[in-house]
């Protein structure tokens, strides 16, 4: 469970990525290129990690079993923000990026009890009114 913990709080670290643009501490185009670049090196260390067998202590904190011989979250995450910010106009953009960074770890730590297809109804509104507030 405390390896599930630190997966969540780096999820929620996503959150600064949208808030550099939001204080106006990068612009959109800094923003896209950041990302661009942290899904570069993600790419690379899955390619290395996956191909070669790159055996850092944070791959077994941070990691699934199941993501053993598969891209791992943290890799698929920064795909996921990079192509919203590159297709998607900052409106849309930062929301998008805000529920995933936001929204899915706290569904995640609630609905987490059990595993489950379907996460319970109290899971689903928890993310819907996290999602709705974004």
């Amino acid at each position: 469970m405390a390896d599930e913990i630190k997966r969540r709080l780096v999820h929620i670290s996503g959150t600064g990525m949208p808030v550099l643009y939001l204080l106006d501490i990068f612009s959109w185009e800094n923003l896209q290129w950041f990302l661009l670049i942290g899904s570069s090196v993600a790419a690379i260390l899955e390619v290395i990690r996956l191909s070669f067998g790159l055996d850092w202590w944070i791959y077994d904190k941070l990691t699934r079993e199941y993501e053993q011989d598969n891209p791992a979250g943290y890799a698929l995450y920064m795909f996921s923000l990079t192509i919203v910010v590159l297709l998607l106009e900052p409106r849309i953009a930062i929301p998008a990026m805000l529920m995933l960074t936001l929204g899915d770890p706290i569904s995640g730590v609630l609905g987490s009890d059990e595993l489950r297809a379907i996460k319970r109804p109290r899971v689903l509104a928890t993310m819907f009114t996290i999602c709705l507030l974004v």
